[in-house]
């Protein structure tokens, strides 16, 4: 409103076992937008991944969310491997053209690599 100062802010602490982040990759030493990128959400039991929420950036022409990598890495302890699969199993029907096949892979290890940061910073 006019004339108000906003002098806080409060934010809540995430709650134990919840961690999220945002990975993206891009031309180095530029300010373009993400050649891939990956926002992940996990509510985490220990090791394992009791829920996942994956969404894409910079692989199509809207960002979309992986259902399908979510449902590999759910009721799952999330390794390297698994978090990998997870990502490809998010291109598993992605056609790429001549100029942008690369993105395939790209989206899939963007994907893994948003998994393992978001795990590992887990409350």
């Amino acid at each position: 409103h006019p004339g108000e100062l906003v002098t806080a802010i409060t934010v809540r602490k995430t709650p134990a076992g919840r961690a999220s982040t945002y990975h993206k990759i891009r031309d180095r030493e530029s300010y373009a937008f993400a050649l891939a990128s990956a926002a992940v959400a996990l509510e985490m039991d220990g090791a394992t991944v009791r829920t996942a929420r994956i969404a894409l950036g910079g692989v199509a022409t809207t960002p979309w969310r992986s259902r399908a990598a979510e449902a590999i890495v759910a009721g799952s302890p999330l390794t390297p491997e698994l978090a990998l699969r997870a990502g490809r199993a998010a291109f598993a029907d992605a056609r790429g053209g001549q100029h942008n096949a690369f993105k395939i892979e790209l989206g899939a290890r963007v994907i893994a690599d948003a998994l393992i940061i978001a795990a590992e910073r887990r409350a």
